[in-house]
């Protein structure tokens, strides 16, 4: 049986644990202030990972989000430093930060989603129909 999982998947998780947690606990900066990581993906060599990041509170403010990336991309020699005394690795990554936007997208198309459902319930009440007398009949008598 073949691996589940790539050694680069393994260390990628275990990266996102160590610099969630270095985030909560050791990074004070105020611009990055409340922040997930997502995920990251970590090339094959080890010397580059990608970390994706959702700053909590600041979906729709793009000047605040700029902000956040920028202070985590001067912080990352700090947690590259943290990070690598966490992990018994030989090479610490290179990280990277990037906004991660599926989390707000989600919620965006979640809304759009109950909007509309809210819309057509609306509409049907409205016009006197229920819920059940909307879906045609699946009996017809044209079988007799």
């Amino acid at each position: 049986m073949a691996r589940e999982f790539s050694r680069t998947r393994r260390v990628g998780q275990q990266i996102q644990r160590e610099i969630a947690l270095i985030l909560q606990r050791e990074v004070k900066d105020p611009r990055i202030g409340m922040v997930t990581v997502s995920d990251v993906e970590v090339s094959r060599d080890l010397n580059y990972a990608k970390v994706y990041v959702t700053f909590l509170q600041l979906e729709n403010d793009a000047e605040r989000i700029k902000e956040g990336l920028k202070a985590l991309t001067e912080a990352a020699g700090y947690i590259r430093s943290l990070l690598g005394s966490a992990m018994r690795l030989r090479v610490v990554p290179e990280l990277r930060f990037f906004y991660d936007q599926t989390l707000v997208e989600g919620m965006r198309l979640s809304n759009l989603v109950t909007n509309t459902i809210r819309e057509d319930k609306r509409r049907m009440a409205e016009s006197g129909r229920e819920e059940d007398d909307a879906a045609p009949d699946e009996t017809t008598e044209d079988n007799a």
